[in-house]
């Protein structure tokens, strides 16, 4: 197995071989998983996105053109890449792309404070920034030459040309402090073969909403994640029927694996991407495009149901809506129970790799008061006391978890690996939970916060 980036922390041999042994791990990664894909489901609809609609086919070849094209402009294995783009067709062809040409993307939300872009960049060294022009006003381009002026390892500046605005830097251009700035839609070059990246290493670096002293990153290699993403794919039984909708950043981890659009596309199914969780706009899209499963936050999804009692849309053809996050009183999950019948999933997970989530013949009471279980038989759960020892049955307590798709520290950052991990290798996820009786977890708040604690 080959190293995995420096500054990362690798699960130990014992680990490795039992995640193999055990078939958690296929040694494929991300990228390649696509080529096959491709080869399987070829003529079928991969992305939707507006009037645009991309089959899997046309999807790995731009992939394929776009990876060669970062490899034109000096990107290499092993680099990184910060990538800060709203959910478009683009976000998916530059993913790939670069972890196919071995370069590591960092994903962060469109949506992510201007202020902690720059300490994102120090922290990975990113050589790259791939961003809209301009977006909701906000001129990413200059917000890019401003960290290229303090942070001179970064060299070259992507950008995504949104409908209806424009750039300073409309074609290749170098700016006074030597960094290179073109369209995003240029970076196309003939396929070449590259370096083959290792299953091991570093697919791509998601944003920690841990409390980390930085950007808290949390480094995703292409066995975890492909671990993760096929079995909730298995759990929620997507097929090449679904069609999932992205309302979630795309760049998140419920949106982007839990099954999210890497499981959808998996299966040979659509993803159909939106600009956010709005109900005047993804209804009308469930409407028409047929949509199977989605994920939602509480709030959102209160919205949704707030717009759907109008009557103005047909919401019919859902059959699965996960609702993602600890927090949902009893009362908002019987409306949404009540509305949607059967298919409310309720899901908890991390960016760090857990993942519980209750099963679709889970009874009633399950749905409406738990999280679930752990989605992978090989992950590790511990509910621990202030002393660090294990609670007796039906106590709260700080949940703790290992796995096969539960990372082993951060990216960087020893002290926060030192408060956020236990020595044999437990993530610390900060949250207070209890076991009930027949195995579920319900998780009850953040520790710390006075109006979880009686929970």
């Amino acid at each position: 197995m080959a190293p995995m980036l420096d500054g990362c922390t690798p699960w130990p041999e014992a680990f490795v071989d039992r995640y193999w042994a055990a078939g958690h791990w296929s040694g494929y990664t991300l990228d390649n998983l696509l080529r096959g894909w491709a080869l399987q489901y070829g003529p079928r609809t991969a992305l939707v996105h507006g009037g645009t609609r991309i089959t899997y086919a046309q999807l790995n070849r731009r992939v394929d053109r776009m990876a060669a094209g970062f490899r034109l402009r000096g990107l290499r294995p092993g680099m990184r890449a910060v990538v800060q783009l709203p959910n478009v067709p683009e976000f998916v062809i530059t993913s790939f792309a670069l972890m196919r040409a071995g370069v590591v993307p960092a994903f962060c939300p469109i949506t992510h404070p201007a202020s902690e872009v720059p300490e994102l960049v120090r922290v990975t060294q990113a050589v790259g920034y791939v961003a809209p022009a301009v977006y909701g006003g906000f001129d990413h381009t200059a917000m890019a030459a401003d960290i290229a002026a303090r942070w001179p390892f970064l060299r070259r500046v992507f950008t995504f040309e949104a409908p209806g605005t424009s750039s300073p830097y409309g074609g290749m251009t170098t700016d006074p402090s030597n960094c290179q700035y073109a369209p995003l839609g240029s970076i196309d070059a003939a396929p070449e073969p590259g370096p083959a990246p290792s299953s091991g290493q570093v697919a791509f670096f998601l944003l920690s909403g841990g409390a980390t002293e930085g950007p808290g990153l949390v480094p995703r290699t292409h066995d975890d994640y492909a671990c993760q993403v096929r079995a909730a794919a298995e759990l929620v039984s997507l097929t090449e029927d679904d069609v999932y909708l992205a309302a979630l950043p795309a760049g998140s981890d419920f949106a982007l694996g839990c099954p999210g659009i890497i499981g959808t596309l998996s299966v040979g199914g659509t993803v159909v991407l939106a600009d956010g969780p709005d109900p005047s706009a993804c209804l009308p899209l469930i409407e028409r495009e047929r949509v199977t499963v989605t994920s939602l936050m509480p709030a959102a999804a209160e919205l949704w149901l707030d717009a759907l009692a109008t009557g103005r849309a047909d919401a019919g053809s859902l059959r699965l809506v996960q609702l993602c996050g600890a927090s949902l009183d009893r009362a908002t999950a019987g409306r949404m129970r009540a509305a949607w019948g059967g298919r409310v999933q309720r899901v908890f997970g991390m960016p760090e790799g857990l993942l519980t989530l209750t099963r679709p013949a889970d009874p009633d009471e399950t749905v409406l008061t738990t999280q679930g279980r752990p989605l992978s038989p090989d992950d590790e759960i511990r509910i621990v006391g202030a002393d660090g020892r294990d609670v007796s049955a039906g106590e709260s307590g700080e949940l703790l978890a290992r796995g096969p798709h539960t990372v082993r520290g951060y990216y960087r950052a020893p002290e926060d690996n030192a408060r956020s991990f236990t020595a044999d290798g437990y993530f610390r996820t900060g949250y207070r939970a209890r076991r009930t009786p027949d195995g579920n977890l319900t998780v009850t708040g953040r520790l710390g916060d006075p109006r979880q604690e009686a929970g």
